[in-house]
Parts: structure tokens; C-alpha cells; sequence
């Protein structure tokens, strides 16, 4: 499994992942680790477009995180992505959560890239 980590605020994310095949499991965590959402991205040769669909667990929300992070890997991998995240930080503020939402559209971006070189 390969990773990349980055600290948002109080929080270290770390983003892991592999090949399953010509498929890709992905996993980001930071604090206490749990799997909030879960989407699989699916890319479609003939048209050269990815989509996405999720699973939220009630009261989580990692949703967009993964519905991004999954259609966004799928298409620079031209495979299907699994991406499962779970994130948890107590008595967390709107502005701590922007954060870690950027900080994971960062590192999910440098993944894309990594994934185009293969």
C-alpha cells in the first residue's frame, strides 16, 4: 500500500492506496479512524467520462470528500476507484473542517497526478 500524509490543523490525514488489478482501493483517515463514506468511481472508455456514487454512514460527512475523490481518481486512472474515508476529530470548528476539506482536495489531486504517470 502507498500513502501520502498532510497535516489540516489539529489532524494528520494520511491518504493510502492500491492496485486491486487494474483497479485502485483508496483510503484517507485522520484522527480517530473509522469508514464515514465509501464511492466507487467508474470510468467509461467509449466516453471518456468518470462518475461517481456514495454511501454516507448517518451523521458522517465525508460524502462530498469521497464522491470527488472517487470520480476524480477513476478518471485520472481510466479504472474503477474505491474510496473509503473516515475522519474524526473532537469538538471540531466550520473552520477546522474547511480545512481538512482542502488539505484532502490536495492530497486526492496529487494522487490523480501520480495515478496519470502510470
Amino acid at each position: 500500500m502507498q500513502r501520502l500524509e498532510s497535516n489540516a490543523g489539529r489532524v494528520n490525514l494520511i491518504l493510502e492506496w492500491e492496485k486491486l488489478g487494474e483497479d485502485h482501493l483508496v483510503k484517507l483517515t485522520g484522527g480517530a479512524v473509522h469508514i464515514g463514506a465509501a464511492a466507487l468511481g467508474i470510468f467509461d472508455i467509449e466516453s471518456g467520462l468518470a462518475s461517481s456514487s456514495v454511501l454516507t454512514v448517518p451523521g458522517h460527512r465525508e460524502d462530498e470528500i469521497v464522491l470527488i475523490g472517487a470520480r476524480k481518481l477513476s478518471e485520472a486512472s481510466r479504472s474503477s476507484t474505491m474510496f473509503l474515508a473516515g475522519i474524526h476529530v473532537d469538538g471540531i470548528n466550520r473552520k477546522e473542517i474547511e480545512e481538512i476539506v482542502a488539505v484532502s482536495k490536495e492530497m486526492i489531486n496529487e494522487l490523480a497526478r501520480i495515478l496519470q504517470e502510470e
